[in-house]
């Protein structure tokens, strides 16, 4: 091996103008330690934000899930408690008599008195309230009653000058009726039950569609859902899923829609048959508890003690990008907010509205990147703009509750989240003004010391770029440049052995190619033809297609669903070398192999039949463990074909040629699943029984009969 010696390099050196490697090293020195130092600085700066934001980060995500274990609490409670009710003796009674009583109140003719005491509440009271709330002008003819159980009930119960809390509390009208009986013998249970869940309402509706009974006897009493002034709502859809479920201890929960009895207020439902013994009698609706919602969200307003701040908060948004709880800032400072959400985008109207009515359910548009995130499934953390306009730090979840598709959003400002910074960035750069004092003073001690070695060494490394490998260097000392040298040293030697693994990797390498094309083409590609392919004769080829894949993909994940091909393509592959199939390629939704390209063979025909039948089973058997519907369409044809190489920037070696093409056409000719062959495989086969004709193709202007497997 060569060898380096320190008094080798003093003729280089006293030839050399300019900075010597003295001061060239003083300046290096000097660079890199100030410049090490200004990055450690920028380092532990970006550190310590970083460990500033991953504490925030940590401690709204831990908010989000309190809040989302909270809010999944909440309506697992609703609907356990709904279907406790549905399905008790209380509520099949009830839901018999009231329907009952309803029933015999329609069969008598509509009272004159009534129908004009109900009509003025609606031109007087219902309508001027409805548009107050809504700013929309709205006909009292659309909402006036038409049935006579409808009109008796509302001059009853709705029209009287009272409101909605005082309504709950009357049990009977005084009108002897049969209805008015099972409202004092129900209403009790049922107030008693909205009360302590909160609910908005609670109805029950027979199976016909008609509103029997209601809690707060609202201007929904008596109404037809499927057939009256609210069929479009989403009580109506969520009722005529329960209905037709047949399944007591059903529930369904609806999201937030805007509900005209309710005044146009935002309203979600839950519903649930009302049955026993596989006999339903009714469905029971509540009307969700939107303040026990906004009470979980915002933890009766003391957000500072749930680790939230002073401009933290959590919140739900639907799938429409408005919100379904209340903002925060909406609650501290009505003004402010106004300002800040006209800021963020909304008209000055919208604002205003929100303000008056102390409320953001589908009001507040939250159209942000978390928020985006979460409704396409995706849990994590980000920096962005909130709904408000403001820097935050965002913690995103969706929110996993039966038929809802909602995103859960913590977050806090991150003028608030990143205030310690400050005094942080203030320590750091006094820290930094000492250390490059200091590094200063040692870097002209150390640059005499350094010089000598690091000739050597530099002479060195560049006998080494020169390519002798070889080279060593000798040194006598026992410092840090001594363990250098011998680093360098054992690093010459590293390269060697390097270079060897370098040879045995290229021969690993020919080992991969050979094992992807026939050794034929792969030592022709690697000659460096550019252009590859070869006949062969007598070649049998299957085209399979999987039917109906996509439609089951469809309802899977991306995940779930290449998971499963790949999975049934494996089943393939394994029955290809079990029946001496040779795979081609795989395709999205088909597999395309041949049997006698690669290794000739005189009962190609059977063995591609006797795999076409084993690919038929494989599907059958995927059916029957995934529910699924997916079929096979094979077509096998025998002839010429060409195979070579395809492409430049990727190679593929694949097949062609006239077999390929009449393959695809049979398994695509009959447009049903099946196993389809050729004349000229038939006449190839040892036994044709089990064959059927189905039809003909056209080869090269020939007819030939297209056979199916039985």
């Amino acid at each position: 091996m060569a060898k380096v010696s320190l008094g080798s390099m003093k003729g280089a050196a006293s030839r050399r103008r300019g900075l010597g490697i003295q001061s060239k090293l003083l300046i290096m020195l000097l660079s890199v330690s100030i410049g090490s130092t200004l990055v450690v600085g920028w380092v532990g700066y970006v550190n310590g934000r970083d460990s500033l934001q991953a504490a925030a980060f940590d401690q709204l995500t831990n908010v989000r899930e309190a809040k989302t274990e909270a809010v999944q609490s909440l309506f697992t409670n609703i609907k356990n408690g709904l279907r406790l009710d549905s399905s008790g003796a209380t509520g099949n009674q009830a839901a018999i008599e009231f329907s009952s009583a309803f029933a015999e109140l329609n069969a008598q003719p509509i009272v004159p008195s009534e129908k004009a005491a109900v009509n003025a509440y609606y031109t007087d009271t219902f309508i001027p309230e409805l548009e107050a709330r809504t700013g929309q002008e709205s006909d009292p003819s659309v909402f006036e009653p038409t049935t006579s159980a409808e009109v008796h009930l509302q001059a009853a119960y709705t029209a009287p000058p009272t409101d909605f809390d005082a309504a709950a509390l009357v049990d009977d009208a005084g009108d002897g009726s049969a209805w008015s009986a099972a409202n004092a013998k129900y209403n009790p249970y049922f107030r008693e039950l909205a009360q302590s869940y909160q609910y908005e309402d609670a109805l029950i509706l027979d199976t016909e569609g008609n509103v029997v009974y209601s809690v707060y006897k609202g201007v929904d009493l008596g109404t037809n859902v499927l057939t009256g002034p609210y069929k479009g709502s989403n009580l109506a859809t969520a009722y005529d899923d329960a209905l037709n479920s047949n399944v007591i201890g059903f529930t369904e929960i609806t999201d937030f829609e805007r509900y005209q009895p309710s005044l146009g207020v935002p309203v979600a439902w839950a519903v649930s048959p009302i049955g026993a013994d596989g006999v339903v009698n009714g469905v029971l609706a509540v009307q969700l508890p939107i303040d026990a919602i906004n009470s979980v969200m915002t933890g009766d307003q003391s957000w500072a003690s749930q680790g939230l701040g002073e401009t933290g908060e959590s919140y739900l948004v639907g799938p429409d990008l408005t919100m379904r709880s209340v903002s925060r800032l909406l609650l501290d400072d009505p003004e402010q907010f106004r300002e800040l959400t006209v800021r963020g985008g909304s008209s000055p109207d919208l604002a205003q509205r929100m303000v008056d009515v102390g409320g953001t359910v589908e009001l507040q548009r939250v159209d942000t990147t978390p928020v985006k995130l979460a409704l396409t499934g995706e849990s994590g953390t980000v920096i962005a703009q909130s709904y408000l306009g403001r820097e935050v730090l965002a913690a995103y979840a969706p929110l996993n509750v039966d038929g809802l598709q909602w995103a859960i959003v913590s977050s806090i400002t991150t003028a608030e989240a990143f205030a310690p910074v400050d005094d942080f960035t203030r320590n750091i750069i006094l820290a930094i003004l000492a250390i490059i004092l200091v590094v200063s003073l040692l870097s002209l001690l150390l640059a005499q010391v350094f010089a000598r070695p690091v000739r050597t060494l530099v002479g060195a490394v560049r006998q080494v770029a020169g390519g002798d490998l070889g080279v060593e260097v000798t040194s006598k000392t026992r410092d840090e440049f001594g363990d250098l040298s011998n680093a360098f040293n054992d690093m010459s030697r590293s390269l060697q052995v390097k270079q060897q693994l370098i040879d045995e990797q290229k021969a690993e390498t020919d080992r991969l190619l050979l094992s992807v094309m026939p050794e034929k083409v792969a030592r022709r590609y690697q000659e460096g033809e550019e252009t590859i392919a070869e006949n062969h004769q007598d070649v049998t080829v299957v085209y399979a297609d999987l039917a109906g894949f996509d439609e089951f993909g469809a309802a899977l994940g991306t995940e779930r669903e290449l998971t499963l091909l790949n999975d049934l393509m494996r089943q393939f592959d394994d029955a290809a070398v079990r029946a001496g199939v040779e795979k081609v390629r795989t395709l999205r939704s088909g597999y395309l192999a041949s049997c006698g390209l690669i290794v000739p063979r005189v009962d190609s025909a059977r063995r591609t039949v006797d795999f076409a039948v084993e690919l038929s089973r494989i599907v059958e058997r995927f059916n029957a463990q995934h529910d699924a519907n997916v079929s096979l369409r094979a077509g096998i044809d025998s002839g010429t074909v060409t195979s070579g190489l395809v492409g430049k920037a990727s190679i593929a070696y694949d097949m062609w040629g006239d077999a390929v093409n009449v393959a695809n056409r049979v398994q695509a000719l009959a447009g049903k699943p099946g196993i389809f062959l050729t004349q000229r495989v038939r006449d190839k086969l040892p036994d044709t029984t089990g064959l059927s004709e189905v039809s003909t193709v056209e080869i090269r202007g020939t007819s030939q009969t297209v056979w199916q497997v039985t």
